[in-house]
């Protein structure tokens, strides 16, 4: 556990970068401080471990003051994760990697299964990487060695100071996911830095939102979207906020859970007395086993007339895994312009069914229950 109390960074100059700050962050937690440069998020972080002294107030670290610990075994027992990643040039990647069980005096023994461990969980074989150097790897495999690096001793704390911010789009995204996978199975507790809102919505247990060494609102992502606290987190957040809370919920929050479905092997006849009988337009197709097979529309049963499900069903449809947030299930929606989409598990089995206005009524409940979709905050 960490806990800030009334924390304060004053500088020789007279600038105040840090004004008493005062939140907790409880273990296993990964809590994102947040907000535009110059707030003193990044020095925040850094007194954590000491790398800055602190000028006033209280770090406490499982209890303890973290200026009546020793400092080099202090910033032993917290993992620490750069932008700009810091790896060494002239080590290998399995060097690099065991620098601070090195400095914790771990046998050579140790210290070579650790960086495989470490290599395995962020998806590079070992075989191929624990002997090559920097120079050889691309960014992003750099920054997975330098979030592995933070990782060699196993310290229960880890601090990352943008620790994406200097790769491209795509990896930086794919980064973001294999790592949310991967705090799912380790449980840190985690400091984690970004000028992003919607990195820090997708990463964070909680947000700190700090604007000129203040903090301004500490709180779950979903709250700080929901009911900002001031207008200046309001126009932070962004005036689709709306849309990033599709973010923070999952298709099975939305979908329908036994949706009717037809066999391929359906005369077309009877199925269009279902759709008759239900009142809809579509039924989802699916194969023994439950298998999502496609879709069939009411306009191509009368169209075909004779026959079966498999002469007039359409296969090449968009489908959401369950797990899925409700933002890229949207865009899977547009994408097909469709307002309706099937749910399946990893096995492609039918799930449930995820449609547009289930989806809009489910943001509405949110916001309503919140103070409504676009409150007016106090300055």
């Amino acid at each position: 556990m960490i806990k800030l109390e009334n924390v304060k960074k004053v500088y020789q100059d007279g600038t105040e970068a840090v004004k008493g700050v005062t939140f907790e962050i409880k273990e296993g937690e990964l809590c994102v401080l947040l907000g535009p440069s110059g707030c003193g998020k990044t020095t925040t972080m850094k007194m954590i471990n000491r790398l800055i002294p602190i000028t006033e107030g209280h770090i406490y670290i499982d209890g303890t003051d973290n200026r009546e610990m020793d400092e080099n075994e202090l910033r032993r027992e917290m993992g620490y994760a750069i932008q700009e990643i810091g790896l060494f040039p002239h080590m290998t990647v399995g060097e690099n990697i065991a620098t601070v069980p090195t400095l914790k005096k771990w046998s050579d023994e140790e210290k070579k299964e650790r960086a495989r461990n470490l290599l395995n969980l962020m998806g590079m074989d070992p075989d191929e990487f624990i002997d090559k150097y920097p120079s050889e790897l691309s960014g992003g495999q750099r920054q997975r060695v330098g979030v592995a690096r933070s990782l060699g001793a196993d310290p229960p704390i880890m601090l990352m100071d943008e620790p994406f911010g200097a790769i491209d789009p795509i990896t930086r995204d794919r980064l973001q996911d294999e790592f949310l996978k991967i705090q799912n199975e380790i449980q840190k507790t985690i400091v984690f830095v970004t000028h992003d809102i919607n990195e820090a919505i997708k990463m964070g247990d909680k947000v700190a939102l700090l604007k000129e060494g203040k903090l301004i609102q500490y709180s779950q992502p979903a709250e700080l979207l929901a009911a900002p606290k001031n207008r200046f987190v309001r126009d932070f957040v962004g005036s689709d906020r709306t849309l990033k809370s599709l973010r923070l919920m999952k298709v099975d929050e939305a979908m329908k859970e036994s949706p009717r479905v037809v066999k391929e092997d359906q005369d077309l006849e009877s199925v269009g007395r279902i759709m008759e009988e239900e009142g809809v337009n579509y039924l989802i197709v699916v194969e023994n086993g439950n298998k999502l097979k496609g879709w069939i529309n009411r306009e191509d049963v009368e169209e075909t007339g004779q026959g079966k499900v498999t002469d007039a069903m359409v296969t090449d449809t968009g489908a959401a895994e369950i797990g899925t947030n409700l933002a890229d299930a949207l865009t899977v929606m547009l994408e097909r312009d469709v307002a309706n989409i099937p749910v399946v598990d990893g096995n492609n089995s039918l799930r449930g069914l995820l449609t547009f206005n289930d989806l809009q009524g489910l943001i509405g409940e949110t916001y309503t229950e919140s103070g409504g979709k676009h409150p007016e905050v106090p300055r």
